[in-house]
């Protein structure tokens, strides 16, 4: 018998939207210059978060460890817990990288408002939970979008398909 031909066709992805999430941060810490950059640790102080499929709460016990790079580019490392409305712990490990004109990156450092439209930042969320009802979110992989503002960051996440 014949084996079947398998077609050899891209299949091109697409996001769905996840939910979005309001992050309350604090005054960064700066460790200062190491080999790698300016260390800088925000702590996060807690948030929402809402979509179709998952709602809560971010408690308050997080951080990103951030390095501002030579280059001004700052590679971000978020982890933090959400809490879902059902009482669900879920671990969040969000890496990525914001980026843009040095002059964006200095006001956006200094805490400034700075329209979104002038960076570049995207993250890539992987999730952790021993909750049957989302075990779900083990078998997906996630990208975000972000926006800093002077006391918050916006993240709004989606399922790549």
């Amino acid at each position: 018998m014949a084996e079947k031909e398998i077609r050899k066709v891209p299949i091109e992805p697409s996001l769905r939207f996840l939910y979005t999430s309001t992050v309350l941060v604090g005054q960064p810490m700066v460790v200062g210059t190491t080999p790698y950059g300016e260390r800088r640790i925000i702590p996060i102080q807690g948030g929402s978060f809402a979509g179709p499929r998952l709602s809560g709460k971010v408690l308050p016990g997080g951080a990103d460890w951030q390095v501002i790079r030579t280059d001004g580019a700052a590679e971000l490392e978020a982890r933090y817990t959400l809490e879902t409305d059902d009482g669900a712990l879920i671990y969040v490990l969000n890496q990525g990288i914001r980026s843009g004109p040095k002059e964006v990156m200095g006001r956006l450092v200094k805490g400034e408002k700075v329209d979104p439209s002038e960076y570049y930042f995207r993250t890539r969320p992987i999730f952790e939970t021993g909750a049957p009802k989302y075990q779900w979110l083990h078998r997906i992989v996630t990208v975000a979008t972000g926006q800093r503002l002077p006391n918050e960051v916006i993240i709004t996440v989606y399922e790549v398909t």
